[in-house]
This record gives C-alpha cells, sequence and structure tokens, in this order.
C-alpha cells in the first residue's frame, strides 16, 4: 500500500488513470453491453453462491442473473431463514429456470457461508454485515472462487489487513474481486472524475465530501430472540458489526474522495462526532454525526462530513477545488467542472449496480479478471480511519490506523446463538482507546 508520501501532480494522476483502466468519456465498455464482439464463452455455465440473503445480496443475485445469460444461481446461505426463504423466492419470481437451489444447497446457521463455497460453486456474492467480510473473503479466495464483494470490507484494521492479504492471493490466482463501492462502476461518476484525475481541474488543494440524510430501520426486539438475534437483526448499530455509520453507509463518500485522489492514503486525521439524537437502545453504540479532516503529504486536505439524523436536510455531495478549476458532484444529479475546462456530463447512464456485475462476468468470460482488492480495503480503511479519530478524539498516522491491534467483535468461528458480545460503551472523545 502507499502511504500517501507521493505527490499528487497532473503525471500522477494520468499514470493511475491508466493503470486503474478508468475510461474516458466517449470510450465504449465492452463489457457494458454483455458479451458482444466474441466476449461470451459458453462453453462454461457459470454457478453462483450467495452468501447474505438480504434486500443488498438479493438485488446482487438479481444483477448477476441478468448480466450473463449462461449464469445460475445453485447455493444460497445466512444466518436467518427467513431472510433465505425471502430472497430465494424473489429470485425465482425473476427467473425460476435459472434459480437451481434445492433444499440441500439452503444452507442456514454461521457456517452457511463456508458450505455455500464448497457447494461447487465458480463465483460467491458476499453481501453479510461488514464484520463477517474478511474470513469469508479469505476463505472465498483460498477455495479458488471469484468474488462479489460489498463495501465496506472490514470494520477494524486487522480486517483490513485480512482483506489486503486476500486481494493479493486472488491476484495470484488470477481471480475476479469486485468490490461494491458501486460509484467506480458509475458512468456519470467515471466521467467527472477520470478528468479530475487527467489534471482538469489542475493540482487538487481539497475534496470536500458530504453524506447527510434521515435514520435508518430498526427490528423491535422479539419474545425469543436471543441477544445475538436481536443484534444481528439490527447489526447497523452495533459498531463490531457494521463499523458504524461513516464506515457501513458514508464509506461511499470516503471511497469517492480516495478515487479523486488518485487512492493516495493521507498521512493523518482529526476528527469530531457524537450521538445526540440517537439515544435509545435500539441504536445500540454508534454515533449519528461525524467530521474529519485528512491531511496529504502534497499539502492537499480531504474533508468529510456525515449525519444520519431524523427532520435534517440530506445532501451527497463531492467538491473538487484544484488550481485551474473545480469539478461537483450532486450524487444523481451533476456532474460538471468549471474553470480552466469547462464539463458536463451529458453521456448515458446505466444502473452502476449491474454494470458491476457485468464487468464482473464479462472479465471472467474473457480472461481478464478485475482486482479491486486493494483501493477498496484502501477506502474502507479511510472510513475505519476516520472512526478512530472521532472516537478517540486525537490526530492518528496513517501507520497507527493501519497496524492498530483494536479488534471490535468475536472471532467467525465463536459465534453462536448463545453468544453474548457486550457492546463497547458509547465511544467519549479523550477517553476511548482506539489503537
Amino acid at each position: 500500500m502507499m502511504n500517501g508520501t507521493k505527490d499528487l501532480n497532473a503525471t500522477d494522476r494520468r499514470s493511475f488513470l491508466k493503470k486503474s483502466g478508468i475510461v474516458m468519456l466517449g470510450s465504449t465498455l465492452a463489457y457494458q453491453t454483455g458479451f458482444s464482439s466474441g466476449l461470451f464463452n459458453s462453453a462454461k455455465t457459470l454457478k453462483v453462491g450467495l452468501i447474505g440473503c438480504g434486500g443488498r445480496g438479493t438485488g446482487a443475485a438479481m444483477q448477476a442473473l441478468n448480466a450473463d445469460p449462461d449464469v445460475i444461481i445453485t447455493a444460497m446461505g445466512d444466518v436467518f431463514e427467513d431472510r433465505l426463504e425471502g430472497a430465494y423466492q424473489a429470485l425465482i419470481s425473476l427467473d425460476a429456470k435459472r434459480v437451481r437451489v434445492d433444499k440441500k444447497r439452503k444452507f442456514i446457521g454461521f457456517d452457511a457461508y463456508q458450505k455455500v463455497i464448497d457447494s461447487g460453486v465458480d463465483v460467491v456474492l458476499l453481501t453479510t454485515p461488514p464484520a463477517f467480510r474478511p474470513d469469508q473473503l479469505t476463505a472465498a479466495i483460498a477455495a479458488g472462487k471469484h468474488v462479489f464483494c460489498e463495501k465496506p470490507v472490514a470494520v477494524d484494521a486487522p480486517g483490513i489487513r485480512k482483506v489486503l492479504a486476500a486481494a493479493k492471493a486472488a491476484a495470484e490466482k488470477n481471480l475476479s474481486l469486485v468490490s461494491g463501492f458501486c460509484f467506480r462502476y458509475d458512468l456519470p461518476s467515471r466521467g467527472v472524475f477520470s478528468r479530475v484525475l487527467n489534471g482538469d481541474v489542475g493540482s487538487i488543494k481539497t475534496v470536500s465530501t458530504f453524506r447527510n440524510g434521515a435514520g435508518n430501520w430498526s427490528n423491535p426486539r422479539q419474545p425469543g430472540w436471543t441477544d445475538l438475534t436481536y443484534k444481528l437483526r439490527n447489526w447497523h448499530y452495533q459498531n463490531w458489526l457494521s463499523g458504524d455509520f461513516i464506515v457501513e453507509q458514508a464509506v461511499h463518500s470516503l471511497d469517492m474522495m480516495s478515487w479523486v485522489m488518485g487512492d493516495q492514503m493521507p498521512l493523518k486525521a482529526t476528527g469530531t462526532g457524537g450521538r445526540q439524537v440517537r439515544v435509545d437502545e435500539i441504536y445500540g453504540n454508534i454515533y449519528d454525526h461525524f467530521a474529519v479532516e485528512f491531511e496529504y503529504a502534497n499539502g492537499a486536505k480531504g474533508f468529510h462530513f456525515c449525519r444520519q439524523q431524523e427532520g435534517t436536510s440530506n445532501r451527497n455531495t463531492v467538491d473538487v477545488l484544484g488550481t485551474e478549476g473545480s469539478a461537483f458532484v450532486n450524487v444523481g444529479m451533476r456532474y460538471e467542472i468549471s474553470g480552466k475546462n469547462n464539463w458536463k456530463y451529458d453521456g448515458p447512464k446505466k444502473n452502476m449496480y449491474q454494470i458491476q456485475h457485468d464487468e464482473l462476468f464479462a472479465g471472467i468470460r474473457n480472461g481478464k479478471p478485475i482486482n479491486d482488492g486493494e483501493w477498496m480495503a484502501k477506502s474502507t480503511l479511510l472510513s475505519i480511519w476516520g472512526r478512530m479519530a472521532a472516537y478517540s478524539g486525537q490526530t492518528i498516522s496513517y501507520d497507527e490506523a493501519l497496524n492498530s491491534s483494536v479488534v471490535l467483535g468475536p472471532k467467525i468461528e465463536d459465534y453462536n446463538w448463545d453468544l453474548k458480545w457486550d457492546n463497547q460503551p458509547v465511544a467519549m472523545p479523550g477517553i476511548s482507546k482506539v489503537i
């Protein structure tokens, strides 16, 4: 991993652009239209296993089916039977002929992920809560599976280090590892950020990102639920399962910040945050607002602001200020550059979630696997790092963040329905330890 010491001049950004394969506006991805131009090889039916059968997992499985006419779903796994059955019914309603999951390949329990991996699938979709992803990704790559891995990829630094090792192993095995950071697959975002990386706004001085919105869903405790059942049914409110909402949701904004900066890592981060509105027991131990400043080696600064509070205004934007202009993204609405090189996106639009799977399966078919592993780990680390700075009230360096030994939750092999994992108390800046 880069340590953030390299200056992000225009040459560096162009070099990164070429290495990362980001397309310029006007270029045509062969992947986008599926399997044209001889890319489709019908000699092998690709078997897909779904691990994590919530809404995102169900959507990912549907997109996998839409991406390739010779894909079938053959195995599914979750800790909750009702979620698995709900996903199964949704999938067979889409294409019953290609959802070939018999009772023997519907796996329920904490070891369901391994059973899906071992069931003879070629591709694994990892869409469980973030705490489980480092170990599940490691297992999938060790078994030689291509992977779609939802974001974020970990909740703590030890998890990030596991993901980096798995990404390296995937590269060595020539396996595809496509990230759930969907904006990297969004055509308007690719259009504007490729120009920024090409130097259209000059040298970057600041990047500001906002992800402000309302609250989130919750499931009241039900009779018969164990403590762990309750927490897993509300996993995004437990920082040991979700990483806190800066990691679980707002990480998309930090991924765009990292993308704009050529995936160079900052030198240090300083932040603040707290819990003003969401103070009831249902909200576990997470914050409801964060503000973080990142400092880069070349003097550039990144600013991130996020909140989840009912009754507040929404905002999902990225502002880039450079020496020769600025770029502005209002997600889903505006993508433009002003200054020396005025530009506004007016090109094609396509569902970015579908593009992820179109490109995943095209890469497998044409023998050119995609490996998003290193940058998806870096983007997730940015969010974990920001949380650490806010929780502790301390300025934290890159090395301190990456090498932290703090593990938030239990080992994956220790999970069982009688497990009682006491939440850490709500973090108190100046008191809580994060290193």
